[in-house]
């Protein structure tokens, strides 16, 4: 058991993860006394900064490869960042966590879901957060979402990220109480208003 709020931010690329944790970080600052922890995957400590090079920049790697390295990165970040501020009492909001790796690994590159959830949750001791917000978006606004150069996984295709969406949709449809689901190409402000709407009760504050 842990004192602190975990919160996961998930969804497809260009959906609106970092826009929308950096908001909702910026309102629990304000409304309580709480420390408020934000970080990713892969890249939350220096060691994910080095994989998530590999992983996001580096050479083409296979699927079990890929899925293993996201799972060495959610170790690592579990058990020297996220754990230790769970037990401080802080909130601990990041963009992405391990339902990315079944979503990308599973639904995108096709691998079996349950053999890329097991290694997460072994990696990290069955760490879950308390609220994954999913920020849906079509794939088919992905090209107008992204700035600068794709990165490995969001030049994967349009067939890859119509997969990784339904994973998430999947997931989201099969454990309700965890997830909400958020339609990401509504507007902003919309967004973030019905994120602390549901995020404010686990903080015994009003939204």
């Amino acid at each position: 058991m842990t004192s602190g709020l975990f919160i996961s931010f998930e969804g497809g690329d260009g959906a609106g993860k970092s826009t929308q944790l950096s908001r909702l970080a910026d309102w629990i600052e304000q409304a309580t006394t709480r420390e408020v922890v934000r970080t990713r995957e892969p890249g939350g400590t220096a060691v994910g900064q080095t994989l998530r090079e590999v992983l996001l920049h580096g050479q083409d790697l296979g699927p079990r490869t890929e899925a293993l390295l996201f799972a060495a990165d959610r170790a690592h970040h579990v058990d020297s960042l996220i754990r230790p501020a769970l037990d401080r009492g802080a909130v601990v909001l990041t963009d992405r966590y391990l339902d990315s790796s079944v979503a990308y690994q599973a639904g995108g590159r096709t691998l079996l879901p349950a053999e890329v959830e097991q290694l997460s949750l072994w990696g990290t001791e069955h760490l879950l957060p308390a609220v994954t917000v999913l920020l849906d978006l079509d794939p088919v606004h992905l090209p107008e979402r992204i700035k600068g150069d794709p990165d490995r996984l969001e030049r994967a295709g349009a067939e890859f990220h119509v997969r990784t969406r339904q994973a998430f949709l999947d997931r989201a449809s099969a454990d309700p109480q965890r997830w909400l689901v958020m339609d990401a190409s509504g507007p902003k402000d919309q967004v973030a208003a019905a994120i602390r709407h549901h995020v404010a009760p686990l903080l015994g504050v009003t939204p």
